[in-house]
């Protein structure tokens, strides 16, 4: 018998009729890209978490300390109210002494920071010698400004290098770049700038800064629906990464509730 006839969408593979049909049954999260031939789909049979972006809705922290930097993060990544992940390591590591912390859209975020660690490898590789946190720093404004209109991603890079010591650097979305002695950001941190202007002291050492963060992110976890699920912390020195897991039964604990 003859093959049936495949519908072609320009861009797009050739499918069956048969598929075809079944992508008229699909949420639009599942055809995204197909063209107007399926822009009538239904989806209100479909639960909110498969119709909604996956976002590292969230809470990240970085502090500046004499020899190095202490980052940390919550886990949890959303789809909409649904939790998609509950223990994300959201401390990505850009080179041996740098990282950045990610908040937005997970798939934004997760490109930008391959593309600035592949440009950064590169350039490290050129240098011959491990490459400065600015640079780091510069590489992802530049990427987030030319794509400012299409990127939904807020970054905070920080790490150790031999001329400026440990640097905290905040990208927002937009791609400004600004130093700062710390830096927060992501949904929860909305609930914590009053904690961390009246907690932060300029000169604080390794450990009080890695109980500053670990505080913060609790709290922020507390109120906070898009964070959640354990505290990732790392203390990045001239002596390497030394990283470490808060789970949700040691998390700091502020209220009796």
């Amino acid at each position: 018998s003859p093959r049936p006839p495949l519908l072609h969408v320009p861009g797009k593979p050739r499918v069956g009729l048969k598929m075809a049909a079944v992508f008229t049954e699909l949420p639009p999260v599942g055809i995204r890209g197909l063209g107007p031939a399926f822009a009538h789909c239904s989806s209100d049979l479909y639960p909110e978490w498969l119709r909604q972006e996956v976002s590292t809705g969230t809470t990240i922290m970085a502090v500046e300390f004499d020899g190095g930097v202490v980052i940390g993060a919550d886990s949890r990544t959303t789809t909409g109210s649904y939790i998609a992940n509950r223990v994300t390591d959201k401390l990505t590591p850009i080179h041996d002494l740098i990282f950045c912390c990610r908040s937005g859209s997970a798939a934004d975020t997760q490109a930008i920071a391959d593309a600035v660690a592949y440009q950064l490898g590169f350039h490290s590789i050129e240098l011959d010698e491990l490459p400065l946190v600015q640079t780091a720093g510069n590489l992802f404004k530049d990427m987030c400004y030319k794509y400012r209109e299409e990127l939904m991603a807020g970054i905070i890079v920080a790490g150790w290098d031999k001329r400026k010591g440990g640097q905290v650097y905040t990208v927002p979305m937009g791609g400004m770049i600004v130093r700062q002695p710390f830096s927060i950001g992501g949904s929860g941190s909305t609930y914590i700038y009053g904690y961390v202007d009246s907690s932060y002291k300029p000169g604080m050492t390794k450990e009080q800064c890695l109980d500053f963060t670990a505080n913060a992110l609790a709290l922020a976890m507390d109120r906070d629906g898009s964070s959640g699920g354990v505290i990732r912390l790392a203390a990045v020195t001239e002596k390497g990464v030394d990283r470490k897991v808060i789970s949700g039964r040691q998390l700091p604990k502020f209220s009796s509730a």
